[in-house]
């Protein structure tokens, strides 16, 4: 079961939006309806689901509905029409106190302006959502002196917000929404209001952060950079509706229309791609347990390269050979590749980015090899074909 479901959401902003839903129905535009009825379509039609430990970005430009969306999740924005489920639980059909009883166990938010009280000192802005659900003093300051030690912030609870910068501030309000201990977080463009440098430290954290926790998150941005370094997935919304649900991967090289595909032609695709997606099989390598320089030299020549990946009797890469190494291993009457090899050559996992390939890949004297957990050859990398997949975007044969 799919922990955050969203079937069919509606949301119309005006008296009677009954006309407006209409209107809709019969294909009508949100710039129509507001010209006609005066009402704001802010939610059109929205189903996707979030699964459990999934961090989901949710982006458009101002306008496109993704605050709404979010804020109709928990209903902070009541929906017009259609269902939010939360494990289950209807949370369009939930009472006052069922909704309230949700929020307090489920939820936590985080907002982008931070939120804080200034009269209040980091660990008791950091306990506020648990002073609000009655928790007693000394388990919701405990709760809060924990979730500030996640965030990074030990040693500053007794300061005012005054007295930190604008990201010690947003861990804060982070650590605020940690401290219920939520299954889920909704961060409603909660890096937004941050300077350049410290919204990607921001970035990195939550990333750590989820690695420990495993929260399922719906994270709204309107920075497709940021959507593509966070995201599982990303669900790309215009005029309230959503175009196309995604893999950053997907979003990038498969674009749904030409509304996406203007949307990410600027993009730094490199954040995005991993070495499995520009990898390519290895044409061939050398086997230390049966194969010599002779067999090694074949192999080489057979598939035109000039270095060979030199594999153990659990067939893990354990170096590197050359064609010149084999050649003297042969003048000089030696039958072992070992004597020749470079040993325990730099190897990525298949999940490494682009990013970090160009970087590794820099100086290599020889190809780069995509490895397993069992160190076991899954493919190689060499320097051209890096270059070209970030060139074409992503869209290169990897078996060429």
């Amino acid at each position: 079961m799919s922990k955050i479901v969203v079937e069919n959401l509606y949301k119309i902003f005006g008296p009677t939006p009954d006309k407006a839903m209409r209107m809709l129905s019969s294909g009508a535009t949100k710039a129509d309806i507001m010209e006609k009825t005066k009402h704001g379509v802010g939610v059109n039609n929205v189903s996707f689901s979030v699964e459990e430990g999934e961090l989901v970005v949710v982006m458009g430009l101002s306008g496109s509905g993704k605050s709404t969306l979010v804020r109709c999740i928990n209903r902070l924005i009541e929906p017009t029409a259609g269902s939010v489920f939360i494990d289950g639980t209807n949370v369009t059909k939930l009472d006052a106190g069922g909704l309230r009883k949700l929020r307090q166990e489920k939820l936590g938010m985080v907002f982008q302006n931070f939120a804080l009280f200034p009269h209040r000192t980091v660990a008791q802005n950091a306990e506020y959502g648990l002073e609000i659900a009655g928790v007693p003093a000394d388990i919701r300051r405990k709760k809060a002196i924990q979730a500030l030690e996640v965030v990074g912030l030990s040693g500053w609870e007794d300061q005012l917000p005054a007295q930190l910068s604008g990201g010690m501030q947003q861990r804060v309000g982070l650590a605020r929404a940690l401290a219920l201990d939520p299954d889920i977080l909704l961060m409603d463009e909660a890096f937004s209001a941050l300077d350049p440098l410290i919204r990607r430290d921001m970035q990195d954290e939550l990333i750590n952060l989820q690695q420990q926790m495993h929260k399922t998150i719906v994270f709204i941005s309107h920075d497709l950079d940021e959507a593509l370094k966070l995201g599982d997935r990303i669900v790309l919304m215009k005029d309230g509706e959503i175009i196309q649900v995604g893999t950053p991967e997907d979003i990038l090289t498969s674009p749904a229309d030409d509304y996406v595909a203007r949307f990410v032609e600027n993009a730094d695709i490199s954040q995005v791609l991993t070495a499995e997606s520009v990898m390519k099989k290895s044409e061939a390598a050398a086997f230390l347990k049966t194969d010599g320089p002779r067999a090694a030299l074949r192999k080489m020549r057979t598939n035109a390269i000039y270095r060979l990946f030199a594999l153990d009797e659990e067939h893990r890469v354990v170096g590197v050979l050359s064609a010149d190494g084999c050649r003297d291993l042969l003048t000089q009457g030696e039958k072992d590749l070992r004597k020749a090899m470079i040993p325990d050559p730099i190897t990525v996992t298949p999940e490494t980015p682009a990013n970090e390939l160009i970087q590794i890949i820099h100086d290599l004297p020889y190809p780069l090899a995509v490895v397993n957990e069992d160190k076991k050859l899954k493919g190689v990398i060499v320097r051209g074909m890096l270059l070209a997949a970030l060139a074409e975007g992503g869209n290169i044969d990897a078996d060429s």
